[in-house]
């Protein structure tokens, strides 16, 4: 009889087998998107990984056991945190640069340029001692980060967190169908107009013709520089960009059905909307915790994220707020990056925020949010409705999806933003089916078969263990794409019609020779 010790040596030596060494990177130096690159962490070692994490933003509470981080904040930590583009006083008056496509793209290169030459990177790439079983790459408009998984000689799975869209499903799929899914940058919900699928089909078209003929080449250039002197010194030639681009075994997506219709995802992508939230998060500190259970009438909880910063708003419009919100009944808490003097007695500012723990408040009334897709889907999984203040790009989307739904309004960033902000709060508060809307839908968001913390590592573990899981690989990528539009089909039979006319004209042109020379 096989005693419970020798189980439980085999279920160790089971449990070691399976044990992978994962390169983490995540370059974007937002600190509220390092925490999904957290969340990964604390994933893959609770499943018995290995991680080495590359981040801008090296981890407080960093774990004591088969942890390695490579701290890439040289050069990245203030690119967010300088410019025009993300000052909300000068966004108020030039909101014309909101959108500019081709400047954000521009930043996801330059920011995975200096990830890539960061020495502390360099250092970790030349260490010839270092193996990998996988490597996890944050995506951002460019696959540069693929270049690590070709040097590993392992597969690669990116990791998005703007939700699905065309550039993201193009890495193990292809683009959206625009007849019926809107672009990131759009203001359109399905069912589409005739003219906003027209328009919707010149965004998909203008973004990737802004991909391939001005990111692209800089996307070559830096692949070669930083890579080409790496492969050599293993003796081994470069590959082809665009062969290591589109090699991704796995792409993780952070949305979710219940925060908005989604386009059909092949078997290669998965839906993980909300693995950075934890259910056993840290309670509310104490005062913070007295507050909020003494707001019978409910609090208001106030947060631009972490880069666009309140504190960059004009005074103004900060005085006009906090006069606004002195005259709530309600609470009002409100994420400011600095000190504030004579607050209103219901208002208090936080410099950092305990998002889910404020939101998970049974008294939280309402959240006032940029309309990030982090913060949509944390205001779903804790059931609490929306006022969307949308700036940049996919935000004004996430808030329309919400508007949809039923459990959100919208407000535009303006010099009035107080006055609009004032009928937006008294509407939801008066308005019991707001809250009703986003309880329905969280326990929709929270009814799945396995929690994305769980189902991360194990898709991990599946694609080493299946060597890049090949068996997922969607059979688009092997089809050039004037094949799927079926232009070769089209141009066959324009050439056969064209074949057919053409020989038509001929008969007929001959029968009418012939009978000139009869009557001749």
């Amino acid at each position: 009889m096989v005693s419970l010790r020798t189980i439980s040596v085999l279920a160790l030596m089971v449990v070691a087998s399976e044990a992978y060494h994962v390169l983490l990177v995540y370059t974007m130096p937002g600190k509220s998107l390092s925490l999904h690159g957290e969340a990964f962490v604390q994933h893959l070692l609770k499943a018995g990984h290995e991680v080495t994490y590359v981040t801008p933003f090296p981890m407080k509470n960093k774990p004591k056991e088969n942890f390695h981080e490579v701290d890439a904040s040289e050069g990245l930590s203030h690119i967010f945190a300088v410019g025009d583009l993300f000052n909300i006083s000068y966004l108020l008056d030039n909101k014309q640069i909101i959108n500019d496509r081709e400047e954000l793209m521009l930043y996801g290169v330059e920011v995975s340029r200096r990830t890539l030459e960061n020495p502390n990177v360099q250092k970790l790439l030349n260490d010839k001692t270092q193996k990998f079983d996988v490597v996890i790459g944050e995506y951002f408009i460019t696959e540069l980060t693929a270049g690590l998984a070709a040097y590993y000689e392992c597969p690669m799975i990116w990791s998005y967190s703007m939700g699905v869209d065309s550039f993201s499903l193009k890495l193990v799929h292809e683009p959206v169908n625009p007849a019926y899914y809107p672009d990131y940058v759009s203001f359109n919900i399905p069912p589409l107009t005739f003219l906003q699928r027209l328009e919707e089909l010149w965004t998909l078209a203008t973004n990737f013709w802004i991909k391939w003929y001005t990111i692209l080449p800089h996307e070559y250039a830096i692949y070669e520089n930083i890579f080409t002197p790496l492969f050599a010194s293993k003796g081994k030639p470069l590959p082809a960009y665009d062969d290591i681009r589109y090699n991704a075994s796995l792409l993780f997506i952070n949305t979710h059905q219940a925060v908005g219709r989604l386009a059909a995802i092949p078997q290669s992508a998965k839906l993980v909307g909300g693995h950075h939230i934890d259910g056993h998060f840290e309670p509310l500190p104490k005062d913070l915790q007295e507050i909020m259970d003494k707001s019978t009438n409910g609090v208001v909880y106030f947060s631009m994220g972490s880069i666009w910063r309140s504190a960059t708003m004009p005074d103004s419009l900060r005085n006009n707020l906090l006069a606004m919100f002195g005259s709530l009944k309600q609470t009002v808490i409100w994420k400011f990056e600095e000190d504030i003097p004579n607050l209103p007695k219901n208002v208090h500012t936080l410099k950092w925020a305990p998002q889910h723990a404020i939101l998970g408040h049974p008294n939280c009334l309402v959240f006032i949010s940029h309309g990030g897709l982090g913060s949509s889907t944390e205001a779903i999984h804790f059931g609490v409705p929306t006022i969307g203040v949308p700036i940049f790009f996919d935000q004004f989307l996430n808030i329309n999806r919400a508007i949809s739904n039923g459990y959100a309004l919208n407000v535009e960033l303006s010099h009035n933003l107080h006055k609009d902000l004032k009928v937006a709060i008294e509407t939801i508060a008066s308005n019991p089916r707001f809250t009703r809307k986003a309880k329905e839908l969280s326990e929709i968001y929270h009814d799945r078969p396995v929690k994305p913390a769980v189902e991360i590592p194990h898709w991990v573990r599946h694609v080493v263990r299946t060597r890049g899981a090949p068996h997922l690989r969607s059979p688009a990528l092997m089809v050039p794409w004037y094949q799927k539009s079926y232009l070769d089909l089209l141009a066959l039979v324009v050439l056969v019609i064209l074949s057919i006319v053409f020989v038509v004209k001929r008969l007929l042109c001959t029968v009418k020779d012939t009978k000139k020379v009869k009557r001749n």
